[in-house]
């Protein structure tokens, strides 16, 4: 049996590396498939637990140059056995290092491969009892990371900016009469300062790819801005201050800053990118506030939380666990989670989910689902793994970008030689192969689908539609047909009763009454339906006796004496009483009362039975028309009731009466036709079909069955998300073909104005960090897409 691992990688710096690792990953022991994302980075791994271990994986992924992202935490061991507890560590897997101190060990950890609450649940079933903190390091990593970055590139625009004040004025003194020229010396130092100072990390990010047995954008930088340097100290030691205006130190230190602040500039926006997982991520619960046993209320880690505990929530808090309301009533903000802009009352009985916001009043909540069993947990996991898998567009750009690096060092060697054979000076043909290697940018490639992709997801998910992974979002632009089941996704799935036609003179309370007395003990959604409706006119329930419920056909019952039938037009024909043929005014179901009198039985009333259509429903068909989708209606429901929904909405075709298998059949009919098709249900008998469709389409309201099924998920039991999702494809896509677009023109277009010298090599490291820079700012607008729901 294989399992998931999730690593955080650090030390990627373009897609080159990605595709370098992801190799290494996938040929190591145990591996079954890895996935590696450069803008997310990390990678996902599917292994065999008995071939390999989290920390085998570690260690391949730092044989292959790269580092793993840690965490430091602190357990304090409240027995006095710290020994024993370090050797158990010390064994577990995903641990690198534990030291002891006073009744407490520092741990480091591997990042999201282990967490703090798991290690004190294992520790208690080795009869250890410990409590756990984050330190300060772990909590502020990506803080300080983000301030580090911030001074390397401010010292290396320190030691670059007397460069460009020598290049201003050099090129502004048109009367040429300044003749500024910075000293070899000092030129020579800031340049070191710029190139193995701050620039080491090219250098180190160079080795460690040529050591894996590839080439990637470090490489390039490092050789061109080498070349530069020691090209320039050569001709400083050999010609001392005549070579006062002949060196090229400044065009190394300008690459290196340039590069730099580009890098610093695409973090920023990738972090911008990953907003929607950092806001899932904010809204985890830290603390649970408990219902004790003798009424007092208790703060807990919410890693402490079982099922069954009683949670109190105030207004202004936030719901700690999902659960059902077993106290109170309250509104509840859950915008965050399924999209839904308008709070939603919550009142006993009602569903609520971890991580939304309490509006107003207390509430007591039962826990149904606690840690990685919670909604938000599962939309954390699914939105990441969307955002980490790959589409069939990436692995083609990533077999690209594999023979990227060595394409652009090969037309650097030949410019240089070149322009040699051209008659050109040794330096000048040393300066335009530079300007070849650094404006070449692999980068742009590698980010040009996982930044599209992750905005993407993220603005679907912040809509209320969870998509599972990239094969979906990328099939879901295509669909050409979609399939709605009709029970609880195109209608509310909870019958209600529509009309009433009298006929043994008695008003409509009083048959209303009788017929919701006779179902007072049954859970069937036309009796509920019943009772409801009687309920909503506060009319009371008699007192039935002799009752007797007949399979397939209703009930009958004695009520004040007399007896009653209540059912389908089958329980009457067998009394031997013909029911009127009536028109269905809400394409429904009947149900008829009679009553048993002196020869024979005569009938009181029918009752129309609706399961009313949602208020979407029809702008979502109309929607889809609108983006060229055929809709289509499957039921397992009578045919003429199918019919009269499918007329309502303008759907052309449906089909009634329809089993499991057979909304699998007809979805295998659309594809054999050639159509993308898409399936949208809510129920066990849907979950065929959904696995079958080339896109399947669950409603968060529906079973755990069918969501499971789906490869997109609904947070909200809205139809119009069909079309939202499909427009959120559309929009993804167009995306990435844009930013591929931009990514090879920049390319196309500027190593052969590089190779011709018509770019100096510090204007093709700025022309290559806005290539980067143009990719993922072009992502980020998808952020601000928000679903049309009119």
């Amino acid at each position: 049996m294989t399992k998931d691992y999730e690593l955080s990688v650090t030390g990627m710096t373009c897609s080159a590396c990605a595709v370098r690792l992801e190799r290494q990953l996938n040929a190591a022991k145990g591996v079954n498939k890895a996935n590696v994302s450069l803008a997310m980075e990390r990678a996902i791994i599917n292994a065999d637990p008995t071939l390999t271990t989290i920390n085998d994986l570690v260690q391949t992924i730092k044989k292959a140059g790269f580092n793993v992202g840690t965490e430091q935490i602190i357990l304090h061991v409240t027995n006095s056995d710290t020994d024993k507890t370090r050797e158990f560590l010390e064994k577990r897997n995903g641990v690198l290092a534990v030291t002891v101190g006073d009744q407490q060990l520092t741990l480091k950890i591997v990042s999201l491969a282990v967490t703090s609450g798991l290690l004190v649940d294992e520790l208690q079933k080795q009869g250890i009892k410990a409590t756990t903190t984050e330190s300060d390091a772990a909590i502020n990593r990506e803080q300080s990371q983000a301030t580090r970055e911030l001074w390397i590139v401010a010292i290396a625009v320190l030691v670059t900016s007397p460069f460009l004040i020598h290049m201003l004025i050099k090129y502004l003194d048109w009367s040429g009469k300044l003749h500024f020229h910075l000293s070899p010396i000092i030129e020579m130092v800031l340049a070191t300062i710029a190139q193995f100072g701050v620039g080491l990390r090219f250098y180190r990010a160079a080795y460690n790819a040529l050591r894996g047995g590839s080439a990637n954008m470090d490489v390039l930088v490092a050789l061109g801005t080498s070349v530069a340097y020691f090209y320039s100290l050569y001709l400083w030691i050999s010609l001392g201050d005549q070579a006062k205006g002949q060196l090229f130190f400044e065009a190394s230190a300008m690459i290196i800053t340039l590069v730099l602040v580009g890098k610093l500039m695409e973090q920023r926006a990738k972090r911008g990118a990953s907003k929607a997982i950092r806001e899932l991520l904010a809204l985890r619960p830290k603390v649970a506030y408990l219902r004790m046993p003798d009424g007092t209320i208790a703060e807990r880690e919410i890693s402490k939380v079982q099922l069954g505990d009683t949670i109190v929530c105030r207004p202004g808090g936030q719901v700690a666990v999902d659960g059902v309301v077993v106290s109170g009533a309250a509104e509840v903000d859950e915008a965050l989670i399924s999209g839904e802009s308008v709070p939603i009352a919550k009142r006993i009985g009602d569903q609520v989910t971890g991580g939304s916001i309490n509006i107003n009043g207390v509430i007591d909540i039962e826990a149904t689902a606690v840690g990685g069993d919670s909604t938000l947990a599962k939309m954390i996991k699914m939105v990441e793994h969307a955002q980490v898998s790959k589409p069939a567009v990436q692995k083609l750009v990533d077999r690209v970008c594999a023979y990227f690096v060595p394409t652009v060092v090969a037309i650097a060697v030949i410019t240089f030689f070149g322009w040699l054979i051209a008659g050109a000076e040794l330096g000048d043909a040393l300066i335009y192969a530079t300007a070849v290697l650094v404006i070449a940018c692999p980068c742009a490639l590698g980010l040009a689908t996982p930044t599209a992709i992750m905005t993407g997801s993220g603005a679907a998910a912040r809509a209320g539609i969870l998509i599972k992974d990239t094969d979906a979002l990328e099939r879901a632009h295509r669909l050409s047909h979609v399939i709605f089941d009709k029970t609880g996704t195109l209608t509310h799935g909870k019958p209600r009763m529509q009309g009433i036609e009298l006929f043994g003179g008695l008003d409509e309370d009083r048959v209303l009454q009788l017929a919701a007395s006779l179902q007072q003990g049954s859970e069937h959604p036309i009796a509920v339906s019943l009772r409801e409706a009687a309920q909503a006119r506060g009319l009371n329930l008699l007192d039935v006796n002799e009752f007797e419920a007949l399979v397939s056909r209703g009930v009958t019952g004695y009520l004040s004496g007399d007896m009653y039938l209540l059912g389908n037009t089958q329980l009457f024909l067998d009394k031997d009483v013909c029911p009127p043929p009536r028109e269905l005014a809400y394409g429904g179901t009947e149900v008829w009362l009679g009553v048993s009198v002196k020869g024979g039985d005569a009938l009181l009333a029918r009752f129309e039975i609706v399961d009313v259509l949602r208020d979407e429903a029809r702008p979502a068909i109309q929607h889809l028309g609108k983006l060229n989708v055929k809709s289509l209606l499957v039921s397992g429901d009578a045919s003429p009731v199918t019919q009269k929904i499918a007329n309502q909405l303008t759907i052309d075709e449906a089909y009634g009466e329809v089993r499991p298998e057979g909304k699998s059949e007809i979805v295998d009919q659309l594809v054999a036709r050639g159509g993308e098709v898409g399936m949208v249900g809510d129920g066990i008998n849907d979950a065929p079909a959904l696995a079958k469709a080339s896109v399947g389409i669950a409603m968060g309201s529906g079973t755990d069955i069918a969501m499971e099924s789906a490869t997109i998920t609904l947070m909200r039991p809205d139809p119009r998300l069909v079309a939202a999702a499909i427009e959120a494809s559309r929009r993804t896509f167009r995306k990435i073909k844009q930013n591929l677009f931009w990514a090879f023109i920049y390319n196309v277009i500027g190593i052969p104005l590089a190779a011709f010298g018509l770019l100096s090599p510090a204007l093709a490291g700025a022309a290559m960090a806005c290539s980067s820079i143009t990719v993922i700012t072009n992502s980020l607008m998808v952020r601000s897409w928000r679903p049309k729901l009119d």
